[in-house]
């Protein structure tokens, strides 16, 4: 390999000191821990892709509630399990304003991070009946999802949507759901990495299919109202976030602060559960956890066995939050656009240095500019991809990660700075003059 912007004994050092058998298939957080050592010993600065954090400062109408909630004491007391009544009442009144989904305050739970929310949910989710062992994803995905999923011990079957948009979708589901022994069905959406969105007919057909076979649907709105194709903030009034909920009773939606809010760092999610879904009894939870109801087995049984609550400082931020957003004081997406502006600029260099998106088409549209975007390079897999981009200090993840079939990487625009634009741009043209495109 010729000269490369980063020296190649201290990236390999640094993979043999973090015992990375294969860098190409590195997790997460391998890559960012490989990363920051190489950060550390070296001189030059990596333009970050691989980590899915807020760039932007937290919103301020957040941080000022949690200041005055900490000043009035409620540090020192234990918040109710279920979550403090202004969040819920708030989290349900945000659910109407910009989902037009009516759903009562008793099923918005606060969790550590929507992380804990689908643990909590996947576990009960996976005891609701004993011939139902089996989640199914729809992909390419989260891959931390899958890795709780190890953690339980639990099954879970999966399958690379891009071949089954509309129509497709319907038969490919049924093909897994006809067996009998599925759960669940989990996606985000927008899409975490390829940043597809589901249409409402898509969504149509996974909750009608979610009715048929009595399966509950997960919901992943990390992202939520960030199709910036369209203007989703004006609270009451079409167009709404897309939602399953509109097509089925058997939801679980997560809503998390970190992104829309850049809120990360306080691990203050939402949880909402339908009315009917929240309220049912199954058998089996009683036998396998003495508590009948979906709801008070989530609440009383799981989240209280895992943290006996979320912070409740930050439950007063999230309250503040969404309220503000739904009196139409808060434009949250104008806050978060400047992600897919970044998208826009760091997909034309990547383009112009003979790289290809591999999620192009979200349907039959183009995919919209956002928090996330895939890469490809001909003749290359994903694996050697990253192996090969490391030496010219660009890091990121690998599809495969995601549980996707394509072969590229995933790049998140998140904490690549502007004026790290030319530098990419510097680099891209000597990874293309060392890799040339036949």
């Amino acid at each position: 390999m010729k000269k490369t912007p980063i020296d190649q004994q201290l990236v390999e050092r640094n993979i043999a000191r973090l015992r990375i058998e294969n860098v190409g298939q590195a997790s997460i957080r391998e890559i960012v821990a490989l990363v920051n050592l190489i950060e550390e010993e070296g001189s030059d600065k990596f333009v970050r892709m691989e980590m899915g954090v807020p760039g932007l400062p937290p919103a301020q109408v957040g941080t000022d509630a949690e200041i005055k909630a900490l000043k009035s004491g409620v540090a020192s007391k234990y918040p109710m399990m279920d979550g403090i009544k202004p969040l819920k009442y708030e989290a349900s009144r945000f659910v109407k304003s910009f989902m037009n989904v009516d759903v009562d305050p008793s099923g918005c739970i606060p969790t550590v991070g929507s992380m804990q929310g689908t643990y909590a949910a996947l576990l009960v989710a996976a005891n609701v009946d004993p011939k139902k062992d089996t989640a199914l994803f729809i992909d390419p995905g989260f891959p931390v999802q899958k890795q709780q999923m190890l953690v339980m011990g639990h099954k879970y079957e999966t399958f690379d949507v891009f071949n089954y948009r509309g129509e497709k979708l319907r038969e490919k589901l049924e093909q897994f759901l006809s067996k009998g022994n599925i759960n669940s069905i989990i996606y985000s959406n927008p899409n975490n990495p390829s940043w597809i969105c589901f249409t409402e007919d898509e969504l149509q057909i996974i909750g009608e299919l979610a009715n048929k076979y009595d399966v509950i649907v997960m919901e992943d709105l990390a992202y939520f109202a960030m199709d910036f194709r369209k203007d989703l903030y004006t609270p009451g009034k079409e167009p709404y976030q897309s939602t399953v909920a509109r097509y089925t009773d058997n939801y679980v939606l997560f809503v998390s602060s970190s992104k829309i809010f850049s809120y990360a760092g306080q691990r203050c999610g939402m949880m909402i559960i339908s009315d009917a879904l929240f309220n049912r009894d199954y058998d089996n939870l009683k036998t396998r956890f003495e508590s009948n109801t979906f709801g008070n087995t989530i609440v009383l049984r799981v989240l209280y066995t895992l943290s006996s609550g979320t912070s409740h400082s930050a439950q007063y931020a999230l309250a503040a939050m969404f309220k503000a957003a739904s009196d139409g004081k808060f434009n949250f997406i104008n806050e978060v656009k400047e992600y897919g502006a970044k998208a826009k600029i760091m997909k034309e260099i990547f383009l112009r240095h003979g790289f290809y998106i591999v999620y192009e088409k979200d349907g039959e549209e183009l995919v919209g500019d956002g928090f996330y975007f895939t890469i490809g390079y001909p003749e290359m897999t994903g694996e050697e991809l990253l192996a090969n981009l490391l030496y010219y200090g660009v890091s990121a993840i690998t599809l495969k990660n995601t549980g996707s079939e394509k072969e590229g990487l995933r790049a998140c625009v998140s904490h690549v700075q502007r004026n790290q634009f030319d530098d990419l741009d510097k680099r891209l043209d000597l990874f293309a003059a060392a890799f040339p495109v036949n």
